[in-house]
């Protein structure tokens, strides 16, 4: 119990003082008391809460989205390499988004947010087309089916976006960036966008955190043990999906947090999914926006794409835990 509530606060003092950092450090020094007084320097004032809060928050709701999805595939597929991307969602949301730039598509309804709204509906798409794929491969809807379909359907989505680009002229330089990730202005609008999601879909996968537990041992034990495998499966995709898709959609591809934050967390905490869940969310949270503030100070004034900065992070990490894990198997073996 001393642990995990030692877990926790260390957890939340981190991430309050990496908002404070992502807040205060930039081209402008913002002084903590434009918190209480915003007439102490008033263009510091309108940075903080026009600019720097909301890009920050959405950093942070997009890293605890990717990382809080990423720990339960991770614990659903019992595979430390999966991660939100495994099962083409991401893919899935990147299409729609570069089909968006790429057609110019525009509905008066929608405006501005015609983006991240066909950005949301290629997740979604994607989602049920290799959840129906694999069930027709195999009715059981076993682990290993659906991570095959999804790097199957991950391959032909890619296609279509390096097919996309090859097309492209002026529209290139935007669907880079888009797929390069980042949270540079944005503004509150696509904060507001984003919330609703995660808040759904982290609950959805709160509820599932005992099931993931009983997962571990293997399906058929979860079966014995009363746990209605086929119906957590669902909860579990659908809302990691959820989740994912509302990330891209608001802040393009980014990856490697799915895959490093559940797994570092794991190692220094637990893999109980009680715990594990909500300290991923957190984690997530803080690692994005700390590479969020490098991406956008390192190199003064120009600004790194946020996704450059967390692959810089994650293909080490991500070579590091295949390294130990074939090796693991070697030793078993």
């Amino acid at each position: 119990m001393k642990k995990v509530a030692t877990a926790y606060v260390f957890t939340c003092t981190l991430l309050i003082i990496s908002i404070w950092c992502g807040v205060a450090i930039g081209s402008v020094h913002i002084p903590i008391e434009v918190l209480w007084n915003q007439s102490v320097d008033e263009t510091a004032a309108n940075i903080f809460w026009k600019i720097r809060l909301p890009r920050v928050l959405l950093a942070g709701l997009v890293g605890a989205s990717l990382a809080i999805a990423g720990a339960a595939f991770q614990g659903l597929l019992k595979n430390p390499l999966a991660d939100p991307y495994t099962l083409g969602i991401s893919s899935g949301a990147s299409v729609g988004a570069v089909m968006t730039i790429f057609f110019n598509i525009s509905i008066p309804v929608v405006g501005l947010y015609a983006l991240p709204t066909f950005s949301m509906i290629g997740a979604i798409i994607t989602m049920v087309v290799v959840m129906s794929f694999a069930k027709i491969v195999d009715r059981s809807l076993k682990m290993e089916t659906l991570i095959l379909t999804g790097v199957i359907f991950s391959s032909f989505l890619g296609s279509l976006i390096s097919l996309m680009i090859a097309l492209s002229g002026e529209e290139l330089r935007q669907v880079i960036g888009w797929l390069l990730g980042s949270v540079s202005m944005r503004g509150w609008p696509y904060v507001q966008m984003i919330i609703p999601f995660v808040i759904v879909g982290s609950l959805m996968l709160w509820t599932q955190r005992r099931e993931l537990n009983v997962l571990l041992y293997g399906e058929e034990r979860a079966k014995h043990l009363g746990v209605n495998v086929k119906r957590s499966k669902y909860l579990i995709l659908v809302g990691g999906s959820m989740l994912t898709g509302a990330a891209v959609a608001v802040s393009g591809t980014i990856g490697f947090v799915g895959l490093v934050v559940p797994h570092m967390t794991r190692m220094i905490w637990g893999s109980d999914h009680r715990h594990l869940l909500p300290l991923s969310f957190l984690n997530g949270a803080t690692l994005l926006i700390i590479c969020d503030l490098v991406a956008r100070t390192i190199i003064l004034p120009r600004e790194l794409p946020i996704g450059v900065i967390t692959a810089f992070i994650g293909a080490p990490v991500f070579s590091y835990i295949f390294y130990k894990q074939r090796r693991g198997k070697e030793v078993r073996a």
